[in-house]
C-alpha cells in the first residue's frame, strides 16, 4: 500500500511549529497526489491551509493510532519519527509519571526535579533476575541486564550514561551502582559494596559544583569498574576519572558555585578540629564568592561535611590524611585572597605580613618568604646560564590561579588513587560492569577548550554507539535470515579524523604549544590553511579571525581560539612547586607532587591508572634524572585523546548498555517539559539516530502467534489454518500488496515503517464496521420494542378512556335514581320522627312514676334482706370461731407429733449425709482396718447379748412375782374411783353451766366490737388500696423509664466495651504478631549467622588441614557430630546432678553462640546454682576427706562397703523383677476374671488390690534394707576373722576363700565355727517365741484377708449388676449402695445413743482414735515381725553357705571356680512399654540412619507419618526412665544438629524441608503430650499418661525445638517461593486463561514474553498443579492441619503479591482485559481453597489487593461518583499503589478510554487523608509469624512398630 494512501480524510498528522516544535492536526479532506496545499484543523479548531515543499513534496509525518500513544519502547510506534518520539515522551513523563523509556537498545531517562518512590529495595528485588523487556523502563532493568549477559555470557558489561549538565546523569549511574551492591553483595566480610556506594558522597564533594542549570552538576567524567569473582559477588571496583574542570576553582559564573567541599567546609568551620583552619564564611574568600550564590535551597553543607566525613572513614581515609585534605583546601582559599601591589608595569610585590599568605605558609607549612618570592618572579633557564625575572601584578595573579588549580588536581587526583586502594579486590577479579558517568554534547555562546574535549569524546561514544546498534541490527536481521539490505546511517569518523588525525585539530594545538611564540591567532591560522576549504566539516565564521566551526553529529558549534594554548599546556611554575615539595612540617603535601610523570594528567586518569583488561597495572616509565627539564611535558589535549583511547578500548572489549539522560527544562520544574530542549538534547543524544536507523528498515516486528492473535479478526473461518505462519502469510499477502512493505522471517514478521499502522486502521475500521451493525441492529430491535410498547400504551389508554365514560353515564343514571328514593325516604323519615318523639314523652312521664313506685317497696325488701344477711355471718362467725379453736389445738397436736417424727428422721438423715460423704472421706483407705476392729466389736457383742440374756431371765422371775400384787391393788383402785367419779360428775356439769353464760355475754359485746372495727377497718382499707394504687401506677412508670435508662446505659456500656474490646483484641493481636515476627526475623538471622559460622569454621577446618611440607596431620573427626547447644535439664534433687570435672581450656575454645543467644537471660541463674553446687561439692569434698582418713585407720571395713553395693544392687534387681512380675499377673488375674468397669481405676475392687499392693511393697522395701544390713554384718564378721597381718582388703570371693582355706590350716575354722553355732541357737531361741506371736498375728490378718475378699466379691457382684443398668442409674446405684453399707454398719452405734447425740459424737471420736493407735500397734509389731524374719533369713542362708564351705570332699579349685552369686529369680515376658532402649556408642548410628540417611518419600508412603519423631521420643523416654541426663541431653542435641545438617544438606528439596517441619512439630508436640504438665494432659488416654516423663523437665529443649520448628518453616517458605516465583508472573498475568479476551498489542525490541502458552511456559494450570503437590506431601508427612493453614495463607501471599508487584510495573497489563483474567485466576484459586477446605486459613485474604486492583482495572473511572466509589472499594491498596495503576491504564483497543489526569487528581484529594504506607511495591519476602499449636497424638506408643528397612536393629523394646 502506497503511504498517500494513508492520508485520507480525519487521519491525524504532525506538523512543524515554533513554539511546540510539532502540532497535531486533523485532514479535513483525502489527499490526492499531486496537491499542493492539504486542509487541516488544529487540535484547539482552527482550520489551516499546509503548503506541501513543492521540490521535496513530502507530506507531514502521519501520527500514530491513540492506542500506542505512551508504549514502553519508541520502537514499538508504527510510525518512528521524532515528533511520535517526542509526542510519546512527553504523554509518559506528564501524564503517567514514568520518566524512563526505552528507545531500542537506550535507556532515555528524563529528570523529573522531585524525588520519586521508585529507588527503594522493594523495588531493586521485583527487577532482580526479570527480563528486560517483562517490566517497565527502569534504569535497574539496564543493570539486571547488564548483570545477567555478565554472568550468562561470560562477558565484561559497560552502562554508558550520557547526557547535559542537569539532566540527572550521576544520580543514574549512582543508581545502577546501588543495585549492584544490593543485587550480588560482597564476597567477604569488608562490605565492599558499601565502600562502592561511599565513594560517591566523596567524589560528589570535591567534583560537584552548582550551576545555572544543576545544583549538583559533575565537572569531570568517571568511569567505575565493579569487580565481581566468580560467584559474581561484589569483590572490589577501581575508578578512572576524565578532565576535571579546574578552572572553576579560581573562577565560577554569575549564580554557579566552587567545588562543594570549599563550602562544606566553611560551614563546619565553627567545628573545634578546624579551628586552626582559620576559616570563616564563604562570603569571606575570593574563589568561593564570585558566583554570589553561596547556599543551595534545601542544602545544608554542614550534615554533607559529615556525610563526607563518615564516607572518608569508611574508607579508610584515616582522621589525619582527613585533616591532611582540609588544610590543603583551606590553604587553597587563603591563597586565593593573596593580594600583589605593583612596583611598575613589569614587577610587583606582596604585601608585608600579608595575612592570607601568612595563613597558607602555616598550613602548607613553608617559608613566608620564600613563598612570596617565587609569587612574584619567576626563573628562566637558556642554555648557557639561568636568572630570575620579576613579574607583573596580571602575571602573578594568573600564576596564583595556575598554582592553586594545579594543587586542587593534584590533590583530587591523590583522593581518587586512596579511594581506588579502598576499593581494590583483595582476590583475583572474574569479571567487571563498567559505569561510565560522562558529559553530554554541549553547546554554549562561548565554547572553549573544555567544551572542544568534551564534543570530541562524545563524538567518539557516538561512533562507538552507531557501530553497536548498527551491529545488532545485522544480527537481528541474519537470526531472522531476512536479506540483508545496507542502511545509511551518519558515520562521524570525518569529525573524528578532523580533530584526532594527523595535522588534526588536536595535532596543531600541540604543534602551537611547543613553539616559543606560539599563541591562539597563529593556531587559529593554521587550522584555517589547514583544514578550510579542504574539510567539509570545518568552516570559518564570517566575523571573525580568532573561532572555528566543526559540524558535529548533533549539532554545529564554534569554538573561541582564545585560551586554548594556556589550558592545553596547563602551565605552573616550577619553582612554586618546588617551594610546596620543601615542606617538612606537612607529609601530605609532598606526597601530591613527589612523582609528577606518574600523573598522566590532572584531568585525566588517576595516579593509579588504568586496570586494563589483563588486570596488571600499568606504571609509565619513570623519567632518568634532569630528563624532565629536557623534554616537553605532554599537553592536556594529548593526555586526554591517550585516556579516550583507553576508554573506547574497554568499551569496546564490554557489551555495552545505553543510557540518554534528558533535561525536561532548565527552570528545575518538577515535571515540565520543554518540547525544544527536549529536541534539542534528543538530537544531540542519538536516540534520534536510532530511531532513524530502525527506520530506514522493518523496526515493526511481530512473532506468528502475536501477529495471529492480534489480527484473528481481519480472517475468515476458512483462512484459519493449523500452520500458524502460513495462515500469517496467506493473511498479509490480501491485506498489503506490496510485498516490499514485510518479510517473513524465521520466527517473526517484518514491517516496514506505517505498516502496523496500515493494519490497525484496517483492523479498527474491521471493528468499526462490526460495531455499526450491532449497534444498528440493537438500535432497530429497540425502536422495534418501543413502537410495539407505545401501541400497547395506546390501546390500553383507549380502553381506559371508554370504559371512564361508560362508567360515568352510568352512575348519572344511578345517581338520578338515587335522589327520588332519597326525598321519599326524608319525607317519610320527618312524620315519622314527630310521632315518635310524643310516644317518647308519654312513656317517659309513666316509667318515672312507676319508677318511683317500686324504689319504695324495694328500699323495704332491702332493708329486711340485710338484716338477716348480718344475722347469717354473726351466726356463722360464732360457729367458725368454736370451729378454729378445736382445729387450731387439733393442728398443734399434730405437729408436736410431726416434729418429733421429725427430729428421728432427722438423725437419720444426718447419719446418712455424714456416712455418704464425711465419714466416706474419712474411711477412704481406713476400711481395712475398721473390718479388723469389726471382728473385735462382733466379740463383744457377743459378750453384750449373753449378759442381756440373763438380764432378761432375772426380770421375768421378778414380773411374775409383781404381777399377782398389782392385781389385788387394782381392784381396789377401780371400786374407789368409781365413787369420786359420780360426785366429781355433778360439780363439773354446774361449772359448765355457769362458764357457758360467762362466755355468752363476752361473745355478745365482742361481736358488737368486731362489727365496728369491720366497718372501720374496711373503709380505711379501700382508702389505703386507692393510695397504693396510685403510688403504684407512679411507681410502675418511674420503673419502666429507670429501665429504659438502664436499658440503654447498659447497651451503650456493652457497646462500647465490645468496640474497646475488640480494638484491644486487635491491637493485642497485632503487637503479639509484630513481637514473634521479630522474634521469627531475628530466629532467621541468627540461622544465618550460624550458618555463616559454620562455612568459616569449615574453611578454616580446610585451611588448617592443608598439610605442610615434612609434616602430615589427619583431622580429628570424633567431634563432627557435636551439638553447638550445650543444654542441661533441671533436676531438683542436688544428689541426682553428677559432679563433672572441669574440661580442660582448649576444648572449651569455640564459643557456644547457640547458648549465647538463646538462654542468655539463664546465665546469672545457673552460675548462682553453679557456685552453690561448687559449694556443696567442697562440703561434700571435705566430708569424704574425713571419711577416708576414718577408713584408713580400719582398712578391714572397706571390703564390706563394697561387697554391701554390690549385694544391694543385685537384691534390688531381683525384688524389683519380682515385683514387676507379681503386678503384671495380679493384673492380668483381674482384666481376664473381672469386666474392664470392675477392674478400672477408681473401682472398690481395684483400690483394696492397690491397697494390697503397696503394703506388700513398703514390706518389700523394708526387708530388703534389712537383708543387705545382714548381709554387710555378715561379710565384714568374715573378713574379721582373717589375719591381722594381712591389711588389703579382699572383695573377690576367690580371695576369701583362700583365706579360709589358710585357716582351715592353722585350726580357726573350729573356733569360728563353735562361735556362729552358738549365735544361732540364741537367735533361733528368740525368733521361736516371737514367731509363734507372729503366727497368731497372722491368722488373724489372714481371716481379715477373706473377708476383705468376700466384701471384694459381693462389690463385684453388685457391680456386675449395674453394669446392666443405663449409664444414668449405674452412678445412682452404686452411690445407694455405699450408703446402704455405710448406714448398716453405724446403726448399731445409733440405737445404742439416740437419745443423746453429743455422747454418739463422743463415742465416734474415741471410737477413732482407738482405731488410730490400734493401727500404728499394729504397724510396729509388723515392723517388728519382718525385721525378725529377714535376720532369721539372712543368717540361716548364711550359716549355710559356711558349713558348705568346710566340707572336706570339696577342692579348693572347685570353690575357687564357683564364686558365690545371688541367686537370680527368672521372670515372665513383659508387655512393651513404649520404650526404646538403645546403647550409648549406638546414638551417632541412630542419627545417622533415622535422619541424615532417611528418605522421606519412602517413610511418607509407606509408614506412619511422623515415625521418626516417634522413636526418637521413645529413646528419649527410655534414657528419662534411667535417669540419665547425659544420654538425655546428648541424644536431644545429635537429633537437633543432625536435622540441621540435613537441611543444610538437602535445604532445597521441598520433600525433605516438609518432612522435617512435621517430625520437628511432632516431635516437640511428644515433648509436650507426656511432660507431665496437666495442661497438655487433657487428651491424653491413661496408658498415655503412664508414659509420661519421670525425672526430667524438658521445657528448655521444647524451646529449642520450637526454634528449629521457625527456622525450618522459614526455609521452607523460600523453598516454596523459590519454586512458585517463575511460576506466578507468567500464569497469573501472562497466560491467556480466557483466550480471546485480551489482545496482543505492537511490541518494541523488547520483546516482552508471549501470552500465549508455548512448551514450557508455565500456566495457571502449573500453579494449581504444583500447589496441589505441595498440599499433598504436607499431608503425606501428617503435618498439622493449622500448620499447613499458614504454609498455604504464605503461599498465597507470595502469589497475591509478585503477581500485584509486577503489575504495578508493567504499563502493558493494565487493562480492563487483564483485570478480567486476574479475576478469573484469582476465582479459581479460591476454588482450590473450597476444594481443599482450606478457606478459613486466611489465605483469601492475603489475596485482597490483588482483587481489587483487577476491580480496579475494570471499573468506570470518569465521574466524581466513580472516583468514591474506587476509594471505597480500594481499602486494601495503598494511596500509592492506586494512582500508579491509574497511571499505567492503558487501553488495548480504540474502544476502551485513557484515564483523565483531572479523574486521577480528584482520587489523589480523596485519599489525601488515608494514612497508609508511602512504599509502592508489597514486601514479597515478607514471612507471617508462625505459631505451632498444640497437636495431641491419639496413637499408643506401645503399638508403633519399627520396620527393618530403617536400619534400627540395635535398639530394642522396654
Amino acid at each position: 500500500m502506497a503511504a498517500s494512501e494513508l492520508y485520507t480524510k480525519y487521519a491525524r498528522v504532525w506538523i512543524p511549529d515554533p513554539e511546540e516544535v510539532w502540532k497535531s492536526a486533523e485532514l479535513l479532506k483525502d489527499y490526492k497526489p499531486g496537491d499542493k496545499v492539504l486542509q487541516l484543523r488544529l487540535e484547539e479548531g482552527k482550520d489551516l491551509e499546509y503548503c506541501l515543499d513543492l521540490k521535496t513534496k513530502e507530506l507531514p509525518p502521519l501520527r500514530n493510532p491513540d492506542i500506542l500513544v505512551g508504549e514502553n519502547d519508541l520502537t514499538a510506534l508504527s510510525y518512528l519519527h521524532e515528533p511520535a518520539v517526542l509526542h510519546n515522551l512527553k504523554v509518559r513523563f506528564i501524564d503517567s509519571k514514568l520518566i524512563y523509556t526505552y528507545c531500542g537498545i537506550v535507556l532515555v531517562a528524563i529528570n523529573p526535579y522531585e524525588q520519586l518512590p521508585i529507588y527503594g529495595e522493594d523495588i531493586i528485588n521485583a527487577y532482580s533476575g526479570q527480563n528486560m523487556g517483562d517490566m517497565d523502563p527502569h534504569i535497574f532493568a539496564v543493570a539486571e541486564e547488564a548483570y545477567k549477559q555478565m554472568a550468562r555470557d561470560e562477558r565484561n558489561q559497560s552502562i554508558i550514561v550520557s547526557g547535559e549538565s542537569g539532566a540527572g546523569k550521576t544520580v543514574s549511574a549512582k543508581y545502577a551502582m546501588r543495585y549492584f551492591a544490593t543485587v550480588s553483595g560482597s564476597a567477604s566480610e569488608a562490605n565492599v559494596e558499601e565502600k562502592v556506594l561511599a565513594s560517591n558522597p566523596i567524589m560528589e564533594s570535591i567534583g560537584n559544583a552548582k550551576t545555572t542549570r544543576n545544583d549538583n552538576s559533575s565537572r569531570f567524567g568517571k568511569y567505575i569498574e565493579i569487580g565481581f569473582d566468580k560467584r559474581y559477588r561484589i569483590i572490589g571496583a577501581n575508578m578512572r576519572t576524565y578532565l576535571l574542570e579546574k578552572s572553576r576553582v579560581v573562577f565560577q559564573a554569575e549564580e554557579e558555585r566552587n567545588y562543594h567541599i570549599f563550602y562544606q567546609l566553611c560551614a563546619s568551620a565553627a567545628l573545634p578540629e578546624f579551628k586552626t583552619l582559620r576559616l570563616g564564611n564563604a562570603n569571606y574568600f575570593h574563589y568561593t564568592k564570585q558566583g554570589g550564590s553561596p547556599v543551595i535551597d534545601g542544602v545544608d553543607d554542614a550534615k554533607e561535611m559529615v556525610n563526607t566525613r563518615q564516607a572518608c572513614t569508611l574508607l579508610g581515609i584515616s582522621d589525619s590524611y582527613q585533616m591532611g585534605i582540609f588544610r590543603i583546601l583551606a590553604g587553597i582559599l587563603h591563597l586565593g585572597n593573596v593580594e600583589f601591589v605593583s612596583r611598575d608595569s613589569d614587577s610587583c610585590t606582596v604585601p608585608p605580613k600579608h595575612e592570607p599568605l601568612t595563613i597558607f605558609c602555616d598550613l602548607m607549612g613553608v617559608e613566608y618568604e620564600e613563598m612570596a618570592h617565587w609569587l612574584c618572579h619567576r626563573k628562566l633557564a637558556t642554555a648557557t646560564e639561568t636568572y630570575i625575572k620579576p613579574i607583573s601584578k596580571l602575571h602573578a595573579i594568573n600564576a596564583r590561579d595556575a598554582l592553586a588549580k594545579h594543587i586542587y588536581a593534584n590533590l583530587f587526583n591523590w583522593i581518587v588513587d586512596h579511594v581506588n586502594k579502598a576499593l581494590h579486590a583483595t582476590v583475583k577479579q572474574h569479571s567487571f560492569i563498567g559505569v561510565l558517568d560522562i558529559y553530554g554534547f554541549e553547546t554554549f555562546e562561548i565554547n572553549s577548550f573544555e567544551q572542544f574535549c568534551i564534543n570530541y569524546a562524545n563524538e567518539k561514544l557516538q561512533q562507538q554507539f552507531n557501530m553497536h546498534v548498527f551491529k545488532l541490527e545485522q544480527e537481528e536481521y541474519m537470526k531472522e535470515q531476512i536479506p540483508w539490505t545496507l542502511i545509511d546511517f551518519y558515520d562521524n569518523q570525518p569529525c573524528i579524523n578532523l580533530i584526532e588525525a594527523k595535522m588534526g585539530v588536536l595535532d596543531l594545538l600541540d604543534e602551537e604549544c611547543k613553539m616559543p611564540k606560539g599563541s591562539d591567532d597563529s593556531w587559529a591560522q593554521k587550522l584555517y590553511n589547514t583544514h578550510l576549504n579542504k574539510c567539509a566539516l570545518f568552516e570559518k565564521p564570517r566575523l571573525s579571525n580568532k573561532a572555528f566551526i566543526i559540524k558535529h553529529f548533533a549539532d554545529k558549534v564554534e569554538y573561541q581560539c582564545e585560551g586554548f594554548l594556556e589550558k592545553n599546556k596547563d602551565t605552573v611554575y616550577e619553582e612554586q612547586i618546588k617551594v610546596l615539595k620543601s615542606s617538612k612540617k606537612f607529609k601530605l603535601l609532598p606526597e601530591l607532587f613527589q612523582d609528577e610523570e606518574k600523573v598522566l594528567s590532572p584531568t585525566s586518569a588517576t595516579p593509579s591508572g588504568r586496570v586494563p583488561l589483563s588486570r596488571t597495572a600499568v606504571k609509565p616509565a619513570k623519567a632518568r634524572p634532569g630528563q624532565a627539564s629536557k623534554e616537553h611535558k605532554k599537553t592536556v589535549g594529548h593526555q586526554f585523546r591517550n585516556s579516550l583511547h583507553l576508554l573506547m578500548e574497554t568499551l569496546n572489549a564490554t557489551t555495552p548498555h545505553y543510557v540518554r539522560c534528558i533535561k525536561p527544562n532548565d527552570f528545575k520544574f518538577p515535571f515540565t517539559f520543554d518540547e525544544k530542549r527536549a529536541v534539542q538534547q534528543l538530537r544531540a543524544c542519538g536516540v534520534l539516530e536510532t530511531i532513524r536507523i530502525s527506520a530506514a528498515g522493518f523496526p515493526s516486528r511481530w512473532t506468528y502467534q502475536e501477529f495471529f492473535s492480534r489480527y484473528r479478526v481481519l480472517m475468515k473461518q476458512r483462512d484459519v489454518l493449523g500452520d500458524r505462519k502460513q495462515t500469517c502469510k496467506n493473511v498479509l499477502e490480501k491485506l498489503i500488496q506490496d510485498k516490499d512493505k514485510y518479510q517473513f522471517g524465521k520466527t517473526k514478521i517484518f514491517f516496514r515503517a506505517g505498516q502496523v499502522a496500515y493494519l490497525e486502521k484496517i483492523r479498527a475500521d474491521k471493528l468499526r464496521a462490526a460495531c455499526i451493525r450491532i449497534q444498528k441492529t440493537i438500535r432497530g430491535w429497540l425502536m422495534r420494542k418501543k413502537y410495539t410498547r407505545m401501541r400497547k400504551a395506546a390501546i390500553t389508554i383507549q380502553r381506559h378512556v371508554r370504559g371512564y365514560q361508560a362508567r360515568c353515564y352510568a352512575k348519572f343514571l344511578r345517581r338520578t335514581r338515587a335522589a327520588i328514593t332519597i326525598q321519599k325516604f326524608q319525607r317519610m323519615y320527618v312524620v315519622r320522627k314527630r310521632y315518635q318523639r310524643m310516644r317518647a314523652t308519654t312513656i317517659a312521664l309513666q316509667a318515672l312514676l312507676r319508677g318511683y313506685m317500686v324504689r319504695n317497696k324495694y328500699q323495704m325488701m332491702l332493708r329486711e334482706h340485710k338484716t338477716v344477711i348480718i344475722q347469717k355471718h354473726v351466726r356463722g362467725w360464732l360457729a367458725r370461731l368454736h370451729y378454729c379453736r378445736i382445729l387450731k389445738a387439733i393442728v398443734y397436736l399434730q405437729c408436736c407429733y410431726r416434729r418429733m417424727m421429725a427430729k428421728r428422721e432427722l438423725k437419720k438423715l444426718k447419719i446418712e449425709a455424714r456416712s455418704v460423704e464425711r465419714y466416706k472421706k474419712l474411711h477412704i483407705g481406713l476400711e481395712n482396718k475398721i473390718m479388723q476392729l469389726q471382728r473385735k466389736i462382733d466379740e463383744q457383742n457377743k459378750e453384750y447379748k449373753s449378759l442381756l440374756e440373763k438380764m432378761s431371765n432375772l426380770e421375768i422371775t421378778y414380773s411374775t412375782e409383781t404381777e399377782k400384787l398389782r392385781n389385788d391393788v387394782e381392784r381396789l383402785r377401780m371400786s374407789e374411783e368409781e365413787a369420786k367419779n359420780a360426785t366429781n360428775r355433778v360439780i363439773s356439769l354446774q361449772e359448765e353451766i355457769a362458764k357457758l353464760r360467762k362466755e355468752l355475754h363476752q361473745t355478745q359485746s365482742e361481736k358488737k366490737t368486731i362489727e365496728e372495727w369491720a366497718d372501720k377497718y374496711k373503709h380505711d382499707t379501700e382508702q389505703l388500696v386507692s393510695e397504693l394504687k396510685e403510688q403504684n401506677t407512679l411507681l410502675k412508670t418511674e420503673k419502666e423509664e429507670l429501665n429504659r435508662r438502664i436499658h440503654d446505659q447498659a447497651r451503650e456500656i456493652t457497646e462500647s466495651m465490645e468496640r474497646k474490646l475488640v480494638e484491644e483484641t486487635k491491637q493485642l493481636e497485632l503487637d503479639l504478631n509484630d513481637e514473634r515476627l521479630r522474634y521469627q526475623n531475628l530466629l532467621n538471622e541468627f540461622s544465618r549467622l550460624e550458618e555463616r559460622y559454620d562455612d568459616l569454621k569449615d574453611e578454616m577446618n580446610l585451611m588448617v588441614s592443608i598439610p605442610k611440607p615434612g609434616h602430615k596431620r589427619t583431622d580429628s573427626t570424633h567431634s563432627s557430630n557435636e551439638s553447638e547447644y550445650t543444654f542441661s535439664s533441671e533436676i531438683t534433687e542436688a544428689e541426682d546432678l553428677p559432679v563433672r570435672m572441669e574440661e580442660p581450656s582448649e576444648k572449651k575454645a569455640p564459643l557456644d553462640m547457640s547458648l549465647f543467644l538463646k538462654l542468655q537471660k539463664r546465665v546469672t541463674e545457673l552460675e548462682q546454682e553453679k557456685q552453690s553446687l561448687q559449694d556443696e561439692l567442697d562440703r561434700k569434698e571435705e566430708q569424704a576427706l574425713r571419711a577416708k582418713a576414718k577408713e584408713e585407720e580400719r582398712p578391714p571395713m572397706r571390703g564390706a562397703e563394697l561387697e554391701y553395693e554390690s549385694l544391694k544392687r543385685q537384691e534390688l534387681e531381683s525384688e524389683n523383677k519380682k515385683l514387676k512380675n507379681e503386678l503384671n499377673e495380679l493384673q492380668k488375674a483381674l482384666t481376664e476374671t473381672r469386666a474392664p468397669e470392675v477392674t478400672a481405676p477408681g473401682a472398690p475392687a481395684y483400690r483394696v488390690l492397690l491397697d494390697q499392693l503397696t503394703s506388700v511393697s513398703e514390706e518389700l522395701e523394708v526387708r530388703k534394707e534389712e537383708v543387705l544390713i545382714l548381709r554387710s554384718q555378715l561379710v565384714s564378721q568374715k573378713e574379721a576373722i582373717q589375719p591381722k597381718e594381712d591389711k588389703n582388703t579382699m572383695t573377690d570371693a576367690t580371695l576369701l576363700l583362700e583365706d579360709v582355706q589358710k585357716m582351715k590350716d592353722k585350726g580357726e575354722i573350729a573356733q569360728a565355727y563353735i562361735g556362729l553355732k552358738e549365735t544361732n541357737r540364741l537367735l533361733e531361741s528368740q525368733l521361736q517365741s516371737q514367731k509363734k506371736s507372729h503366727e497368731n498375728e497372722l491368722e488373724s490378718l489372714r481371716g481379715e484377708i477373706q473377708s476383705l475378699k468376700e466384701e471384694n466379691n459381693r462389690q463385684q457382684q453388685l457391680l456386675a449388676q449395674n453394669l446392666q443398668l443405663p449409664p444414668e442409674a449405674r452412678i445412682e446405684a452404686s452411690l445407694q449402695h455405699e450408703i446402704t453399707r455405710l448406714t448398716n454398719e453405724n446403726l448399731f452405734y445409733e440405737e445404742l445413743y439416740a437419745d443423746d447425740p453429743k455422747k454418739y459424737q463422743l463415742y465416734r471420736i474415741s471410737l477413732y482414735k482407738r482405731m488410730i493407735d490400734l493401727m500404728e500397734q499394729l504397724e510396729k509389731q509388723d515392723k517388728t515381725v519382718r525385721k525378725l524374719k529377714k535376720q532369721l533369713k539372712v543368717f540361716a542362708k548364711k550359716i549355710g553357705e559356711l558349713e558348705v564351705g568346710q566340707m572336706e570332699n570339696i577342692s579348693p579349685g572347685q570353690i575357687i571356680d564357683e564364686p558365690i552369686r545371688p541367686v537370680n529369680i527368672p521372670r515372665k515376658e513383659k508387655d512393651f512399654q513404649g520404650m526404646l532402649e538403645y546403647k550409648r556408642e549406638d546414638e551417632q548410628k541412630l542419627v545417622k540412619n533415622l535422619i541424615l540417611e532417611l528418605k522421606p518419600r519412602g517413610v511418607a508412603v509407606n509408614l506412619i507419618p511422623g515415625l521418626p519423631a516417634y522413636i526418637l521420643f521413645m529413646c528419649v523416654r527410655h534414657a528419662d526412665y534411667l535417669n540419665d541426663d547425659q544420654k538425655v541431653r546428648s541424644l536431644l542435641t545429635s537429633t537437633i544438629n543432625g536435622i540441621k545438617k540435613v537441611l543444610k544438606k538437602r535445604g532445597d528439596d521441598f520433600e525433605t524441608v516438609s518432612f522435617w517441619l512435621s517430625n520437628t512439630c511432632r516431635f516437640l508436640h511428644c515433648l509436650k503430650q507426656y511432660s507431665g504438665e496437666e495442661g497438655f494432659m487433657k487428651h491424653n488416654t491413661p496408658r498415655q499418661n503412664e508414659h509420661c516423663l519421670t525425672n526430667f523437665d524438658l521445657a528448655e529443649y521444647r524451646q529449642v525445638l520450637s526454634d528449629l520448628a521457625i527456622q525450618i518453616y522459614q526455609q521452607l517458605v523460600r523453598v516454596l517461593e523459590n519454586i512458585l516465583q517463575p511460576m506466578i508472573v507468567s500464569g497469573m498475568l501472562e497466560h491467556e486463561t480466557i483466550q480471546g479476551v485480551s489482545g496482543v498489542k505492537p511490541t518494541g525490541l523488547r520483546k516482552r514474553t508471549s501470552s500465549i502458552a508455548d512448551e514450557g511456559t508455565y500456566t495457571l494450570d502449573s500453579i494449581i498443579r504444583q500447589l496441589n503437590s505441595f498440599h499433598s506431601v504436607m499431608c503425606q508427612h501428617g503435618m498439622d492441619p493449622e500448620l499447613i493453614k499458614q504454609v498455604v495463607k504464605q503461599m498465597f501471599y507470595i502469589i497475591g503479591a509478585v503477581t500485584l508487584n509486577n503489575l504495578l510495573l508493567r504499563k502493558d497489563m493494565c487493562s480492563w482485559s487483564k483485570g478480567m483474567q486476574i479475576r478469573y485466576n484469582v476465582s479459581q484459586l479460591e476454588e482450590w481453597l473450597r476444594d481443599k477446605n482450606l478457606m478459613n486459613s486466611g489465605a483469601k485474604e492475603t489475596l485482597e489487593p490483588l482483587i481489587q486492583a483487577a476491580q480496579l482495572l475494570q471499573v468506570k473511572k470518569k465521574t466524581d461518583e466513580d472516583a468514591e466509589a474506587i476509594c471505597s472499594m480500594c481499602n486494601a491498596l495503598t494511596t500509592a499503589q492506586i494512582v500508579k495503576v491509574l497511571n499505567l491504564y492503558t487501553p488495548v483497543n480504540e474502544f476502551e478510554e485513557r484515564v483523565l489526569v483531572s479523574f486521577i487528581r480528584t482520587i489523589q484529594v480523596r485519599l489525601r487523608d488515608r494514612k497508609d504506607s508511602p512504599q509502592l511495591l508489597m514486601d514479597a519476602k515478607h514471612i507471617f509469624p508462625v505459631t505451632f499449636p498444640f497437636n495431641p497424638s491419639s496413637l499408643a506408643l506401645e503399638t508403633i512398630q519399627i520396620p527393618a528397612s530403617l536400619g534400627l536393629g540395635f535398639i530394642s523394646r522396654v
